[in-house]
């Protein structure tokens, strides 16, 4: 166990690499119009740039978290951590929009290398008695991380610094550097592997394919008109995931323990979360595109009007983890959606009642609104999700729910952004494309408000 002081710096190192991760995951939203502007590209480029990161990142989340047991996990941290910096490098040194994909890509498998170790190194630090206290700060932080990214990157595309939106990228590259080489000097030496775990690379496989088979024509069916070849990639997603299922069952190192997965709470939490981030994902999408291509606002106008929805979220992030969570258990969950729900169709509203005469404070009350009711959800979702886990189970599952909420981001933007763009394209307006997809988001909030009671009564303790 090493000494407190020392535990502490080994927390700043992990917090930093998750904020690292989060700002990445949320401001390429913004800088989509941008990007694409300078680089050229179709429509599907703005998706692939969030898609590539998010549905890399959920993908090596699922071998991580072994690969850590197998090599340590400081190594897979530091790892992680350079490739991450050094990918962040190629995205800002982007010469194209298919370099700057792969470059995304990378980005997030690095990402979902290092991410897994922080959580694992800060419990083995911390001595039990001082683990809760350590780790109480991190929700709201990174909840904060989650909704200053588009404001973040409003300010540096305005600064316009290293070719505009290149600078989004460039600002991981000093903080990296530092912390890779704080955490080479503070984190714990590995104190050994263990060789009984194995990688069921059949499964990863299966996984894989079947992300790919979904995500791709979702991001390049419209462009492309949706030929036979799209429908019939998201129909083989299907059996080749109930492969997959059928590999977890027979494996003897299961990527998924299959306990988990004849819980009825957690099947159903898997849903839920998909919901919830696919639509948060999609309705950020389509927002900002609308008011930079169609209203022709500038990024950081843009970012800047987020506010509302950003001070909404940190308030009800804090009110959760502060008491809300614990006194009002599970309603927690169906207050915050119901909230957001109607948050969203207010905003649908406005948008429709206003269009050319939008202004951010038109637009302020129905974002405080339905950042408030998201906020609300994003602590507790997890941990009522995980509430009939047993202890053997809960590291496994909160792997599982991180990566399915990878993906969900990954589909969101895949498929709310393919119906964004092809509304604009069938009625000409993207103020009409925006109603479409914050009806859609709001919708997909009320389908998992009513999922919400088949979740436990009670949360995951810690």
């Amino acid at each position: 166990m090493l000494p407190l002081r020392r535990a502490w710096l080994v927390l700043a190192v992990v917090v930093i690499a998750d904020i690292m991760d989060v700002l990445d995951s949320t401001i390429a939203n913004l800088a989509g119009p941008s990007i694409r502007a300078d680089l050229g590209g179709r429509d599907s480029t703005v998706q692939w740039v969030l898609a590539a990161y998010t549905a890399a990142f959920a993908l090596g989340l699922v071998t991580s978290g072994r690969l850590g047991d197998l090599i340590g996990r400081r190594r897979l941290f530091l790892l992680g951590m350079a490739g991450f910096t050094l990918s962040s490098l190629a995205c800002g040194l982007a010469p194209g929009t298919g370099f700057l994909i792969v470059a995304r890509a990378l980005q997030g498998l690095f990402g979902s290398v290092m991410i897994p170790q922080g959580f694992a190194l800060v419990k083995v630090v911390f001595p039990p008695g001082h683990l809760r206290r350590a780790l109480i700060p991190f929700g709201p932080i990174m909840g904060l991380a989650t909704v200053a990214g588009p404001i973040l990157a409003g300010w540096l595309l305005h600064l316009d610094l290293f070719g505009g939106w290149r600078s989004i990228f460039q600002i991981n590259i000093p903080i990296g550097v530092a912390a890779w080489a704080l955490g080479a000097y503070i984190l714990p030496r590995d104190t050994g592997e263990d060789t009984s775990t194995r990688l069921d690379l059949r499964g990863v496989g299966l996984l894989t394919l079947a992300s790919a088979l979904l995500i791709i024509p979702l991001v390049q069916g419209r462009e492309l008109g949706w030929p036979i070849w799209t429908y019939a990639m998201m129909a083989a997603s299907v059996p080749v995931l109930a492969l997959f299922a059928a590999s977890e069952r027979r494996s003897a190192h299961p990527v998924i323990a299959p306990s988990l997965l004849r819980k009825r709470s957690f099947v159903v939490g898997l849903v839920i979360v998909v919901g919830f981030y696919a639509a948060l994902t999609g309705f950020q999408l389509a927002l900002n595109l609308m008011l930079q291509l169609g209203a022709h606002w500038t990024p950081l106008h843009t970012g800047l009007t987020l506010i509302p929805w950003a001070l909404g979220s940190a308030i009800a992030v804090g009110l959760a983890g502060a008491f809300l969570a614990e006194r009002l258990g599970r309603a927690t969950l169906h207050l915050g959606l119901g909230i957001a729900a109607a948050g969203l169709i207010a905003l649908a509203w406005t948008i429709a009642h206003a269009q050319n005469d939008l202004t951010s404070w038109t637009l302020a009350p129905a974002l405080l609104i339905t950042g408030f009711g998201s906020g609300l959800v994003f602590i507790p979702i997890f941990d009522y999700v995980l509430g009939d886990a047993t202890t053997e189970e809960v590291g496994t599952g909160s792997g599982m729910l991180n990566a399915v909420q990878q993906f969900a981001n990954a589909t969101g933007a895949a498929a709310l952004g393919a119906a964004f763009f092809a509304q604009t394209a069938h009625v000409g307006s993207f103020f009409s494309a925006g109603i479409l997809i914050t009806a859609l988001a709001a919708a997909l909030y009320v389908a998992t408000l009513l999922l919400v009671g088949l979740l436990p009564k009670h949360a995951q303790q810690a």
